[in-house]
């Protein structure tokens, strides 16, 4: 730990993202924020002006693909923040790097907590059907059996190794499906994403189409969870990480899933297609399958359609059992959020009419 009268570096990157604007803004408001030095890495110099002057935080302009840029940075920093990318291997490798210099040079063993997801054990079900299989975070040999080529895991890999070699700590966040509106100050300043990935995408390809679209039947059943409480489980793991990081699970037992109830594809696209006909943007409500050139020109590729129409189930069990982590926002809450975007969606349609 650095030592009383100096403030804790702090690197963050993914500042303006989605989900990174709801862990950086927990961050801001921690009890001990005033002892805090933060460094946000950000593409947009408007936004960089923004944390600054508004929100205190040193920002950088520049990319995750200026690994120089990032090595430098993660040197300087305690404790390193990862919201932006689960799926680069050189930015990794690159924020890693800086992270063993500063061990070499300070002895300080830092802290990484890398935002990653629950995409590696996505069954490619294609909608036909709901697994029984869900993974708990306390099961450390599922995620040691998961290969390498599955999704994010490359990346989580090279985390779990450096944190072997006994030069940084590492601790992994895997979001579920993320939804909710992100709400708070930087998203009313502008300077983080405010709706999700999910339902918007969703919402979008159901009005193209004149009605929602699925692969299968759309059985797959997907975890989900709020973007507010997943950055309260990331918060809390920063939190205790910071008092004492050596009294967590961390490395190759350091995944923190987190969840909070299921949805069926077919359910969530079904209430999309409903929404969208109550505002006259769609013809119909009920989801019809999709062609396969229908799903690499709205997913962009078969693969990400198929990650969309997969299982994936968990159980945030690690979370809930040592950090005291209790979600507050249930899965009801996705319909609002369903309201909402739709008739965004529809308003933006009808204007442009």
């Amino acid at each position: 730990m650095p030592a009383i009268s100096e403030k804790t570096a702090i690197l963050f990157t993914g500042a303006t993202g989605y989900i990174g604007g709801s862990v950086l803004q927990k961050i801001l408001q921690h009890p001990e924020a005033n002892t805090f030095e933060i460094t946000a890495l950000v593409r947009d110099a408007g936004k960089a002006q923004i944390l600054e002057t508004k929100f205190g935080v040193k920002a950088v302009v520049g990319s995750m693909e200026e690994l120089d840029k990032l090595t430098e940075l993660a040197e300087k920093a305690h404790i390193v923040v990862q919201v932006a990318n689960a799926d680069d291997d050189s930015m990794m490798i690159a924020l890693l790097a800086g992270l063993r210099k500063r061990h070499e040079k300070t002895g300080d063993v830092p802290i990484l907590i890398h935002t990653s997801g629950v995409g590696s054990w996505a069954d490619g079900a294609g909608g036909e059907y709901a697994s029984e299989r869900v993974v708990s975070d306390l099961d450390t040999s599922t995620f040691d059996a998961l290969p390498v080529t599955a999704a994010h895991r490359s990346v989580d890999i090279l985390a779990c190794k450096a944190d072997s070699e006994g030069y940084v700590r590492t601790y992994l966040v895997l979001p579920s499906a993320v939804v909710g509106y992100g709400e708070g100050p930087l998203y009313e300043a502008g300077i983080s994403k405010r709706p999700s990935v999910l339902v918007p995408l969703l919402a979008e390809i159901a009005a193209k189409r004149g009605r929602p679209g699925v692969m299968g039947s759309g059985k797959n059943i997907w975890a989900i969870i709020h973007v507010e409480d997943n950055a309260d489980l990331t918060y809390r793991l920063f939190s205790a990480a910071l008092t004492d990081a050596s009294k967590l699970a961390h490395g190759r037992e350091g995944y923190y899933l987190t969840e909070n109830g299921e949805v069926t594809l077919y359910e969530l696209c079904k209430a999309i297609g409903t929404a969208l006909v109550a505002e006259g943007v769609a013809t119909g409500a009920e989801p019809t399958v999709l062609t396969p050139e229908e799903r690499v020109k709205y997913f962009g590729a078969e693969v990400y359609a198929s990650m969309f129409f997969s299982n994936v189930r968990c159980r945030a069990d690690r979370g809930r059992r040592d950090l005291g982590w209790t979600p507050k926002h249930p899965k009801e809450e996705i319909w609002k959020e369903v309201a909402d975007v739709v008739k965004e969606l529809a308003n933006k349609l009808k204007g442009s009419v």
